[in-house]
C-alpha cells in the first residue's frame, strides 16, 4: 500500500497548499477592501495559516473528537467495541492501538481521525453500537482503520482545519461589510476603477472562497471510501458485514447533530439529510451507499484483486479504483462464515442496548451497581452516599 500512502502525502501538500493559496488571496482582497492595503490582509491571512496548520498537525484530532462530543473510553467499558478495535489493528498490522471513543447520539456514524498511526482514534455513535452486531459492526471499525492505515486522517484533519479558517476568515469579513461598512470604499482612492473592479472581485471571493476550498476538500473523500470498504473486506474476510452495516446505516433518518460542513467528509456515511429522511444515495462527500453495498455484495473473495473486479463490475467500467501496489501479487482471498448471534437476534438486540447504555453511563461519570434482584443502578457522581436502595426489591447496595 506504499503507493497509496506516498499518494495521501503528496496531496496532503497540494491540498495544504490549494486551500491555503484560497485563504492568501482572500486575505490580499480583504486587506486591499477594507483597509486600503492588500498587504496587511495578506499578513493576517499568513499568520491564520501558519497557525492553523500548526493546530491541525498537533492538536487537529482533538479539537474534531471535542467538536463531534466524543468521549474517550476504555477496555471495561465497552469490551465488545474495545475487542474488536484490537482485533482490526492487529489484522491491518496498525503500529498501535488507535484511541476508542463513543459519541452519545441515536444517530448511526463512525469516523476515526488522528495524526498518524501513533496517534489515532475511532469514535462511535451510541446508536450505531445498539444496532449493529459483531460482524457488522467489525465491517466498519475495518473501514475506519483502514483510513488511519492510508494515512487518510491526516489530509482530512489538515483540510477540514484550513477550510474551517477559510470560512471563519468570510464571515468575520461579511459580518463587517454588512454592519460596519467598508474603510476602503470611504478613502479618497475609491473612485479609482481598477480598485473598484478589485472591490467586486474581493466580494465575490468573500462568496465562493469557502464554496471552492469546500468542493475540493470534498473531491478527496469519494474514492478513499473505496479503498476503505476494500480493505475493511480484505481485515475482516467478510464483506458482508460491511455491506449489511451500511444498509443501516442508509436506512437510519436519524441526523448526527454534532456534525458539521467541515467534519462530514470525515464520517463512514455522509451525517447530513433531511428530517425524517434516509441518508441521501448522491452525496457530494461519499460515493453512493448503494453503490459500495452493491460492490462488497459482489465479491467472490475477500482480496484486492476481487474487489477491482467487483468494481468494474457494477459499474461497468475498467477504470482501477485501487492503487495498483494493492493488486500486485494479491490474489484469492477466501470469505470466511457468519459469526452466529450468541442468543436470538430481539435478546442480543436488548443485550446491545443495555451494554451500550451502560457504557455511556460510565463515560459520563456515573456509577453502574447490579442488585441481586438483577436490576442496574445508576448513580449520579454527584451522590456521595455509601449505600443505595434498590427500588425494586428494596436490597441497600454499596456504591
Amino acid at each position: 500500500m506504499w503507493e497509496q500512502i506516498s499518494s495521501n502525502r503528496r496531496r496532503s501538500i497540494a491540498l495544504t497548499i490549494g486551500i491555503g493559496a484560497i485563504l492568501l488571496l482572500l486575505g490580499w482582497l480583504i486587506g486591499f477592501f477594507f483597509f486600503a492595503n492588500g498587504y496587511a490582509g495578506l499578513v493576517v491571512a499568513v499568520v491564520i495559516w501558519a497557525i492553523m496548520n500548526l493546530v491541525a498537525l498537533f492538536q487537529g484530532d482533538s479539537i474534531l473528537l471535542s467538536v463531534s462530543r466524543a468521549k474517550k473510553i476504555t477496555k471495561s467499558d465497552h469490551p465488545r467495541l474495545y475487542n474488536i478495535v484490537e482485533e482490526m489493528q492487529i489484522a491491518s498490522g496498525l503500529e498501535k492501538m488507535p484511541d476508542v471513543y463513543i459519541i452519545d447520539d441515536p444517530a448511526l456514524n463512525a469516523f476515526a481521525t488522528g495524526r498518524d498511526q501513533k496517534r489515532a482514534s475511532v469514535a462511535i455513535t451510541s446508536g450505531l453500537l445498539e444496532k449493529l452486531n459483531r460482524d457488522e459492526l467489525q465491517g466498519v471499525i475495518g473501514h475506519e482503520i483502514a483510513h488511519i492505515k492510508n494515512r487518510d486522517v491526516l489530509l482530512m484533519v489538515m483540510c477540514g482545519i484550513l477550510l474551517g479558517s477559510i470560512v471563519m476568515l468570510s464571515w468575520i469579513a461579511s459580518r463587517v461589510l454588512l454592519f460596519g461598512g467598508s474603510p476602503r470604499s470611504r478613502s479618497s482612492s475609491s473612485s479609482d476603477s481598477g480598485g473598484g473592479i478589485i472591490i467586486i472581485i474581493a466580494i465575490v471571493l468573500m462568496i465562493i472562497a469557502p464554496i471552492a476550498a469546500q468542493m475540493i476538500y470534498f473531491a478527496i473523500s469519494r474514492k478513499r471510501e473505496y479503498l476503505a470498504d476494500a480493505s475493511s473486506a480484505l481485515y475482516t474476510r467478510y464483506p458482508e458485514g460491511l455491506a449489511s452495516a451500511l444498509e443501516k446505516l442508509a436506512a437510519s433518518t436519524q441526523e448526527l447533530r454534532s456534525a458539521n460542513k467541515a467534519t462530514a467528509p470525515m464520517f463512514i456515511v455522509n451525517p447530513f439529510r433531511g428530517k425524517g429522511r434516509s441518508a441521501a444515495d448522491l452525496t457530494s462527500t461519499h460515493p453512493p451507499i448503494s453503490e459500495r453495498i452493491r460492490i462488497l455484495r459482489s465479491m467472490t473473495g475477500a482480496s484486492f484483486a476481487n474487489y477491482e473486479q467487483a468494481y468494474e463490475q457494477v459499474r461497468g467500467s475498467r477504470k482501477a479504483v485501487l492503487p495498483g501496489s494493492a493488486l500486485v501479487g494479491n490474489g484469492e482471498v477466501e470469505i470466511r462464515a457468519p459469526r452466529p448471534e450468541p442468543v436470538e437476534p430481539l435478546r442480543a438486540g436488548i443485550e446491545r442496548r443495555r451494554e451500550t447504555s451502560q457504557a455511556v453511563w460510565r463515560m459520563n461519570g456515573y456509577n453502574t451497581i447490579r442488585c441481586d434482584c438483577g436490576t442496574w443502578l445508576k448513580i449520579p457522581p454527584v451522590l456521595q452516599n455509601s449505600t443505595v436502595r434498590c427500588p425494586h426489591c428494596g436490597r441497600i447496595n454499596p456504591t
